[in-house]
């Protein structure tokens, strides 16, 4: 009885048991299945990364400026390969790298080695010969390196990304945030030394796109722009030079441009001093007589002056504080109505209005058309540019403030501060990105016009327009008429600064100008850094370049022949242009045969010509060269 009662209890216990056991494996296979699975999956996990989708930059128009191409990288697993030594030998040579390094990167005791930099970013074509050796082992990762449709256009804009994808200048480095994405993976499944589990699928970890940057450039503008920043460079010698085109109604950048440029998809061969300064927002210097602008527009808005039922002599120069400070012009213009003042750029006309616009208000008015202080237009490396301290701003630094002297600004300083001064007064913030555009084809960041503050009315503007609109008919900015097109601007002559010294004969010349005069839709500034071969003003070199350039893009904005235009008149002295032929494609002969009037000077010894600067076309001087390019 005692027996059947003891094998009664071990009984009940081993169902007990048995049920445990069957419980804890149905929670294990059935409830805890996915989590174990994961954690054990985890343990025999080896990841084979795919480089991640780094957004696109493009125009304003949707027009690709930085893109993506295939570029594979190679992954080993020694493990998986007892002759690492002859797998290198097949690898090497095609892809043109050291065979014993790769060999001793491929003997490393590491479960997986990626085989960089000597096999990152291959070809696709390098990919698939390597892939067709079937190495055991050897792995193919995706990887994508940025792509440059547009060769060097915009590359001190938009910048570059690093070995690691990262970006390191301009828009690239900006904007890194958004433009940045993580990569898919595939994932392996080993054992402890690496040999594949024949009962697992390996799996896909899927990654996300980086999300698209959509610039307010309008890269045909841009490409007009940096053409003309090209030929100057070339034609004048000059050590470097800008560009920059606004919409003075929104602040809105169609072109930003520095020259020289580089090639940012070999970035590491350029002087880091090219590509780590975006010149228009980066450089500051004296303006000279752009600057010019500010005061007239100061002393109209108080009242102080008035354009053409006030006179001004000039005897070629003024005693402030008992300095003398002279006119450009030695012999002085005369008598002359304020008008003319601006029009000739008359020094001590503009001391004249400093003089009466006073310390505070002088000072007060080029505070408020931003100088001294960012522009907060959201591109990297931004100066504020110097003013005069307060406690320093006596007789003689208010005199030469008022023409242009003294004081550092910057290219977008004055683009900001011109703008408002001819749309009507208002100060906009300038910006360069439209929008950011989500993987999903959404926006998820827009930007749009932002109004600092009114600086001065409209019935002011109106008056400064028209004056600008009559240099460039009657005065200073004569080379940048445009038939057809009202244009306005001002010249500007700034003689550069080293060692706290003006250097003698070194100059940096610039012209603004806007378009149409009588309702500005373009301002267009152009300065050129220590030109050669040619006279040194403003008027000279820059303005011409600033009225092609308006010629040419105002189709691309809108603007159409307007009626009111002031004529130009012939004056002695003016200079003969010509429209440029088209010689890409003859020999030196054939040039020859055409029996051209003007400077043709000849680089390279090929036989046909495949470049030249000017472009066919554009209207040149007379005493101008045409530089043309062989193959």
């Amino acid at each position: 009885m005692q027996s059947k009662k003891r094998l009664r209890a071990v009984f009940i216990i081993f169902i007990l048991l048995l049920g445990a056991t069957i419980g804890k494996l149905f929670h294990a296979q059935i409830i805890k299945h996915e989590w174990l699975k994961e954690r054990a999956q985890a343990n025999w996990d080896r990841e084979i990364p795919f480089g991640p989708v780094r957004g696109e930059i493009v125009d304003r128009h949707g027009k690709l400026i930085v893109g993506n191409e295939l570029a594979p990288t190679l992954y080993f697993m020694p493990a998986q390969n007892p002759d690492p030594e002859g797998a290198a030998a097949k690898i090497a040579p095609i892809i043109k790298v050291d065979q014993k390094k790769l060999a001793k990167k491929m003997n490393k005791k590491d479960y997986m080695v990626k085989l960089a930099p000597e096999a990152k970013n291959i070809s696709k074509a390098q990919a698939d010969e390597i892939s067709a050796l079937k190495i055991p082992g050897l792995y193919t990762g995706v990887d994508f390196m940025r792509s440059y449709p547009n060769g060097e256009l915009l590359s001190r804009l938009i910048g570059f990304t690093g070995y690691d994808g990262e970006g390191l200048a301009g828009i690239e480095y900006a904007y890194n945030e958004f433009l940045n994405g993580t990569g898919d993976k595939i994932r392996m499944y080993t054992d402890a030394r690496g040999i594949s589990l024949p009962h697992v699928d390996d799996d896909f970890k899927d990654g996300v796109e980086g999300s698209s940057v959509v610039l307010t450039i309008d890269s045909e503008i841009q490409k007009i722009v940096e053409r003309e920043l090209s030929q100057a460079m070339e034609k004048y010698d000059a050590s470097q030079a800008l560009a920059i085109v606004m919409n003075p109604k929104t602040g809105e950048l169609f072109s930003l441009a520095s020259a020289p440029s580089f090639d940012p998809a070999n970035y590491q061969d350029a002087n880091p001093d090219i590509y780590n300064r975006n010149l228009p927002v980066w450089m500051t210097f004296e303006p000279g007589s752009t600057f010019k602008i500010m005061t007239l527009a100061a002393s109209l808005e108080e009242n102080l002056i008035d354009l053409e039922n006030e006179t001004f002599n000039d005897p070629g120069y003024t005693m402030v504080g008992g300095a003398r400070l002279r006119c450009w012009k030695r012999e002085g213009h005369g008598h002359q109505t304020y008008l003319e003042v601006v029009e000739n750029s008359c020094n001590p006309g503009f001391i004249e209005m400093g003089r009466r616009l006073g310390e505070e208000k002088l000072s007060a008015y080029i505070r408020d058309f931003g100088f001294g202080e960012s522009t907060e237009s959201g591109i990297a490396g931004e100066a504020k540019g110097i003013l005069f301290a307060k406690d320093a701003f006596g007789p003689v630094e208010q005199a030469t403030t008022a023409f242009g002297q003294g004081i550092s600004v910057t290219p977008i300083q004055q683009v900001q501060a011109v703008a408002a001064a001819v749309n009507g007064g208002m100060l906009y913030k300038p910006y360069i990105v439209k929008e950011i555009i989500g993987p999903d084809g959404k926006a998820s960041q827009s930007y749009v016009p932002e109004m600092k503050r009114r600086v001065i009315s409209e019935e002011t503007s109106a008056q400064v327009r028209k004056a600008l609109e009559s240099v460039v008919a009657n005065g200073s900015g004569r080379n940048a008429y445009v038939d057809g097109i009202r244009v306005g601007g001002k010249t500007g002559t700034a003689q550069k600064v080293e060692d706290g010294k003006y250097k003698e004969g070194d100059y940096i010349v610039s012209f603004i100008g806007i378009a149409p005069a009588n309702d500005p839709e373009l301002v267009v500034y152009i300065a050129i850094d220590s030109p050669k071969n040619s006279v040194q003003f403003g008027g000279v070199i820059a303005a011409p370049i600033v009225g092609r350039i308006i010629d040419e893009i105002a189709p691309l904005a809108g603007i159409s022949a307007q009626k009111g235009q002031i004529e130009k008149e012939y004056r002695w002295g003016d200079p003969i242009t010509f429209e440029v032929p088209d010689l890409k494609g003859l020999t030196k002969d054939e040039v020859a045969k055409q029996q051209l009037t003007m400077r043709i000077e000849w680089h390279g010894d090929g036989k046909k010509i495949n470049k030249q600067l000017p472009i066919s076309g554009t209207e040149m001087n007379e005493e101008d060269v045409i530089h043309v390019y062989t193959d």
